[in-house]
C-alpha cells in the first residue's frame, strides 16, 4: 500500500498544474529576471584598473617605486597601469584625464590630482599605506640598532653603528620587497548583489514546496478530498499513506530544486563557490523544512484548498521579504530590531547559512542553521500529528 499510494500522489502532484508552476516555473523565471537585473549592476561596480603616472626624480624613494611597479604588474592583483613621464607630461596627461592622478617620487612622495573620487582615492591609500609601513620598518631598525648600542656600548665606534643601522634597515627593506603584493578587488566577493538574491531564490524555492506537502496531506484529509473520507472509514495504516504521501511530494520538490541548480548553474553561469555540496545538504534540509511547514498549514487550518494556498504563498513570500530578496539590507534591518524574528523564519535560516559558507572560513554557522532548520522541521511535525490526532467529524 506504501508504494501505491506513493506512485498515485506523484501522478496527483505532477498533473496539478499550479504546482507545477509555483514549484518548478516561477522560480526559474524569477530567478532569470534576478540575473538580468543585477548582473549588469556587479559589472558596472567592478574595480578596474587605473591609469596612474610616476615622476622620478635624484631623492626619489626605491620603496614607493617597488611597490607600484609590483601593483602594475598584468593579472588577478594588477591594480594601475603606470607611466613613467617628466612632471609636464604628467601635468598634460592630468588636465586631459589621460590619467587619474600622478606621484612625484620624492623622498616624502607627492600625489597630484584633479578630482575626488575612487580611484583618486586608492592611490592616496597606497601611498598613505606605504608610507607607514615604511615608518613601521624603519622604527623596528632603530630598536635593533638600539638593543645592539646597549649590549654592545663601549666595544664598537660610532661607525659600526651606522653599519649596523644600515645592515638592518637594507634586510628590512628587502623582506618587505619580497612579500606578495595582496591588493585584490574584492568588490564582488564581500557583497554581491546577485548571489543575495539567488540565496533567497533557493529558500524561496525550498519554502514553496510546502505547497506540495499540503496537497498531499489534504488527500489524505476526510473534510478535504473524496480520497480521505474512503481512507477514514478504511483499516489501512494512515500512517504509512500519508508518509508515502509526504515522501512523493518531497521527492517531487527535489526535482524542482535539482531543475533550479542546473538552471542557474548551466545556463546563467551562476558560481556558487566551492562549498557546493554543503549548499546542496542546506538546500535538502531547507526543503524539508518547507515541507513540514506546509504539513502543518494544511493541518492547522480549518479552511478550504485554496485558502490554505494562499497562506502558504503568503507566509513563504513574507518570509522571503524578512530575509531579503526585495532588498538586501531588510535582512539587517530585522537582526538589528527583532532578532527573534529572523531565528523564527525558515527563510532566513537558509539565506543565513548560505553567507556563513560565502563570508566565514568555518562552519560553525552553517551547521548551527542546519540544525535550527530540523528543530524547526521537528516542531512543525509535531505539532501537526497532534492535531491529526484529535480531529474527529460528527458527518463528512
Amino acid at each position: 500500500m506504501f508504494f501505491h499510494n506513493f506512485k498515485y500522489t506523484l501522478k496527483i502532484l505532477f498533473k496539478s498544474k499550479m504546482l507545477i508552476f509555483w514549484t518548478y516555473a516561477f522560480p526559474l523565471i524569477l530567478g532569470t529576471f534576478f540575473y538580468m537585473a543585477f548582473s549588469n549592476i556587479e559589472n558596472s561596480e567592478k574595480l578596474e584598473v587605473i591609469p596612474i603616472a610616476l615622476v622620478e626624480t635624484e631623492e626619489e624613494n626605491i620603496t614607493y617605486k617597488e611597490v607600484f611597479n609590483a601593483l602594475s604588474k598584468e593579472g588577478e592583483n594588477q591594480l594601475f597601469t603606470t607611466q613613467y613621464v617628466e612632471e609636464k607630461e604628467a601635468k598634460n596627461k592630468l588636465s586631459k584625464k589621460e590619467i587619474s592622478g600622478y606621484v612625484v617620487l620624492e623622498e616624502t612622495p607627492k600625489i597630484v590630482v584633479n578630482q575626488s573620487g575612487i580611484n583618486e582615492t586608492i592611490l592616496k591609500l597606497v601611498v598613505e599605506e606605504v608610507e607607514e609601513m615604511t615608518t613601521i620598518l624603519k622604527n623596528v631598525a632603530t630598536i635593533e640598532i638600539s638593543k645592539k648600542i646597549t649590549t654592545e656600548e663601549g666595544r664598537y665606534g660610532e661607525e659600526q653603528f651606522e653599519t649596523w643601522y644600515t645592515e638592518i634597515y637594507k634586510k628590512v627593506m628587502e623582506i618587505q620587497n619580497e612579500q606578495e603584493v595582496n591588493i585584490k578587488d574584492t568588490s564582488n566577493a564581500n557583497l554581491s548583489y546577485t548571489m543575495i538574491e539567488f540565496y533567497t531564490l533557493i529558500a524561496m524555492t525550498c519554502l514553496y514546496g510546502g505547497i506540495l506537502g499540503m496537497v498531499a496531506i489534504n488527500q489524505n484529509m476526510p473534510n478535504m478530498s473524496n480520497k480521505g473520507k474512503r481512507i477514514s472509514i478504511s483499516p489501512l495504516s494512515k500512517g504509512k499513506l500519508i508518509l508515502s504521501s509526504v515522501f512523493a511530494s518531497y521527492i517531487v520538490q527535489l526535482i524542482g530544486l535539482s531543475l533550479l541548480f542546473l538552471y542557474t548553474v548551466f545556463v546563467l553561469h551562476v558560481e556558487y563557490g566551492t562549498n557546493l555540496s554543503l549548499i546542496i545538504l542546506l538546500a535538502l534540509v531547507g526543503s524539508l523544512s518547507g515541507l513540514s511547514l506546509g504539513i502543518f498549514v494544511a493541518t492547522i487550518f480549518k479552511v478550504n484548498e485554496n485558502t490554505k494556498t494562499g497562506i502558504m504563498i503568503s507566509v513563504t513570500m513574507f518570509g522571503c521579504f524578512l530575509s531579503g530578496m526585495m532588498g538586501i539590507t531588510m535582512k539587517y534591518i530585522v537582526d538589528k530590531n527583532i532578532p527573534l524574528l529572523n531565528k523564527l523564519n525558515p527563510a532566513s535560516m537558509i539565506t543565513d547559512g548560505f553567507y556563513s559558507l560565502y563570508y566565514y572560513s568555518t562552519h560553525e554557522r552553517f551547521y548551527f542553521n542546519i540544525i535550527s532548520l530540523l528543530v524547526f522541521s521537528a516542531i512543525l511535525i509535531f505539532f501537526a500529528i497532534l492535531s491529526l490526532r484529535r480531529q474527529k467529524y460528527d458527518s463528512i
